[in-house]
């Protein structure tokens, strides 16, 4: 148990295609590549070191 195989994707795929229509599948697709791609970005972004600041108050 924990591994997806092929016959489960398959599965995930014909329930979404009987839900929302074989013509918004791409749409969602792409939605969510977008909203994984932002959230990468994100935790890059949180994870990049803060400029150091010198006594007096700028960035070195």
């Amino acid at each position: 148990m924990g591994v997806i195989g092929l016959r489960e994707i398959l599965f995930l795929v014909a329930v979404l295609a009987l839900i929302f229509g074989a013509k918004r599948l791409p749409e969602l697709a792409r939605g969510l590549g977008s909203g994984i791609r932002n959230f990468k970005g994100s935790l890059r972004a949180g994870n990049a070191p803060e400029p150091e600041e010198g006594a007096d108050g700028e960035a070195r």
